[in-house]
């Protein structure tokens, strides 16, 4: 069975219309990029699609009572609404640098999450 669908990649600031063509499940053609980064784009968004969450977590004593973080590569998109629970929860202890792990391994992805600011110690 032949199925068609229609994305808009999100790699670039062109924000190419592309359509992706699948055969079985499997992707047969992407048309409508102008990169071959859209290419990989539309095959990956239709087969195995992923994200990279940004959110803030809670420091205690800190001049911030939050701090930015983000995971440090791209997780399953199922995974979003769970990681977005479990860092509800998260607390970390001030001081925080740009790029401190805040948590490990978030919902067995094998990827961190890591601060995206400075929050210095009150």
């Amino acid at each position: 069975m032949t199925e068609m669908r229609e994305l808009i990649c999100i790699n670039c600031p062109l924000g190419c219309g592309l359509t992706v063509t699948m055969k079985d499940g499997e992707v047969v053609k992407v048309e409508g990029n102008t990169c071959p980064k859209g290419e990989a784009y539309g095959k990956k968004e239709v087969t195995n699609p992923t994200r990279i969450v940004t959110s803030t977590v809670r420091v205690s004593g800190g001049l911030m009572p939050v701090v930015s973080v983000k995971t440090a590569s791209d997780i399953p998109k199922e995974k979003i609404m769970d990681c977005a629970r479990v860092l509800k929860d998260v607390k970390v202890q001030a001081p925080v640098a740009i790029g401190d792990v805040v948590l490990e391994n978030i919902c067995g992805t094998g990827v961190s999450i890591i601060a995206t600011k400075n929050v210095s110690a009150a």
